[in-house]
């Protein structure tokens, strides 16, 4: 299996890389923003997609409508601070499958994972 992380901090990165290890996924690659998650995704077939909403370049939403236009079908899990029930709404009719606001408990990242990848599967 193999995951991309997406968040414009680095410390958020490790954190949901270390959150992946625990849920057995330990070949990940990283992005700083949209636009390159976009790439990467195009470029690479993921198991597992974690995405920010707020970034430079390209917000992680705007990401997950254009990796769902290019007809990538992989689990895209929401995590950010975006709380409110509007933008949770607005992020599953984008097509992401799950949504995690930050700040988390490291089980329940691990527990969405492992919910998410069991539906995909």
């Amino acid at each position: 299996m193999k995951a991309l992380v997406v968040d414009d901090s680095a410390v958020m990165r490790k954190v949901l890389i270390g959150a992946l290890g625990r849920a057995d996924i330990t070949e990940v690659d990283q992005a700083s923003d949209g636009k390159e998650a976009l790439d990467m995704s195009m470029a690479n077939d993921y198991s597992l997609v974690l995405m920010d909403w707020n970034m430079p370049n390209m917000l992680g939403i705007d990401a997950v409508r254009a990796i769902r236009a290019a007809g990538k079908t992989m689990p895209i899990i929401m995590v950010t601070t975006e709380a409110e029930k509007s933008r949770v709404i607005e992020a599953l009719k984008a097509g992401a499958n799950n949504y995690i606001i930050k700040p988390f408990e490291p089980a329940t990242i691990v527990s969405k994972i492992q919910e998410v990848l069991a539906k995909a599967s």
